[in-house]
């Protein structure tokens, strides 16, 4: 069965604008110190799930709750974590399609031939090394630049155009997508714009609670691209004595969420797989699949890129991508580069109730209510 979820070791957006111009980049965020800022993730944005054996309880929902209180509980269990903190907790994100949307506390550099960022989930090699993996539910991940400067993920987004665009080249579904149905406490159905259709499976006795987001409506639609199915049936290769079924999902080179162990060697914790599981901005592909020039990012966003299911009976079900902490992998860069982009450097500083009046970076009087930066009397403020 599908065993993997166990709690694993698992900004004020400010822009910058001249006096004298009305062009402005995302990219000047809170550049307050480096010890103020966070290489995890600051907050979690957007969180719809589609259906599956872990929704409503990675993480848990209770009656009445809302999408605001499903994200809370998100930001609750992954924002300003690490992988390896005993309070970080998978999210789970469903079957194919299902997705989360966060953010960090400054823009990410993209800095030339590195791997920006990296996430981490909880894949793992499975344990006869018959393949590269065993456990890799592959999501795909994409980002965006907060180009209007209004802290939200709804300026364009980019793929990240992972090993499959190379390898598999005519095994991806670039327009893929899937409608899911409610069917209270039992199999969810879904119909894909290819003509097929199929079921989320209940996986008795592990998973009892209802596998449709219940704080969603009925109909939940996601588009976006479906990788080739990595689902191996190695069962003949095991002593059924040892299992009797052996299922893995074989692993993707580079450039996926939840698609590679977090560490390049279980025993050791510090072994950071930065190469397997780093993303490098520069892989960003617009909707033509061409290369794009992202200077920073400013947000990220993972959805589950497989729609395949185990066939045996009561093993693990529906493929689905988790994720329990993100990373920027050069923290200090980014910020290096931010400022030299921008020229911000640190000035007076207030705190909020200091600060009635003052000009915001567009020009405009306002009563600053949230920290960031600020015009007065000619000089740039901090707002902390």
């Amino acid at each position: 069965m599908k065993r993997k979820y166990n709690d694993v070791k698992v900004r004020w957006v400010v822009i910058l604008f001249t006096i004298h111009c009305s062009l402005f980049t995302a990219s000047a965020q809170r550049m307050d110190n480096v010890s103020e800022h966070s290489k995890y993730i600051q907050a979690v944005d957007e969180y719809r799930p589609a259906p599956g054996q872990f929704v409503n309880d990675a993480p848990e929902y209770e009656e009445g709750d809302t999408e605001a209180d499903m994200i809370r509980k998100c930001n609750e269990r992954i924002a300003g974590k690490g992988p390896t903190d005993v309070d970080a907790h998978i999210i789970a994100l469903g079957g194919w399609g299902g997705y989360i949307t966060f953010h960090f506390d400054h823009s990410i550099a993209n800095l030339p031939g590195q791997r920006d960022f990296a996430i981490w989930g909880n894949a793992y090699q499975e344990m006869k090394n018959l393949v590269f993996g065993g456990m890799n539910e592959a999501g795909i991940v994409m980002v965006s630049k907060d180009v209007n400067g209004n802290g939200k993920p709804d300026d364009p987004w980019y793929e990240i155009s992972g090993s499959c665009d190379k390898d598999s080249v005519g095994k991806v579904d670039y327009g893929y997508e899937v409608t899911y149905h409610k069917n209270p406490m039992g199999n969810i159905p879904w119909t894909d714009n290819r003509g097929n259709s199929g079921t989320v499976d209940r996986i008795m006795p592990w998973h009892t609670q209802e596998y449709y987001p219940e704080w969603l409506p009925d109909g939940l639609t996601f588009q976006g691209t479906r990788l080739p199915d990595n689902m191996v049936d190695l069962s003949k290769e095991v002593d059924s004595n040892w299992s009797a079924w052996y299922y893995v999902l074989v692993g993707f080179a580079y450039g996926y969420a939840d698609n590679l162990p977090n560490f390049t060697d279980d025993a050791d914790a510090t072994s950071y797989n930065y190469e397997g599981c780093g993303i490098d901005i520069s892989w960003a592909v617009d909707d033509e699949r061409q290369p794009v020039n992202l200077d920073f990012i400013d947000f990220v966003r993972v959805y589950t890129g497989l729609n395949q299911k185990c066939p045996a009976p009561n093993w693990w079900g529906e493929t689905s991508t988790e994720i329990i902490s993100a990373e920027d992998i050069h923290l200090e860069a980014s910020l290096d580069a931010i400022r030299q982009a921008t020229g911000i450097r640190e000035d007076v500083r207030w705190k909020k109730e200091e600060v009635t009046t003052a000009h915001d970076l567009q020009g405009r009087k306002v009563s600053p209510n949230r920290r960031g930066f600020y015009i007065q009397n000619r000089k740039k403020i901090i707002i902390q």
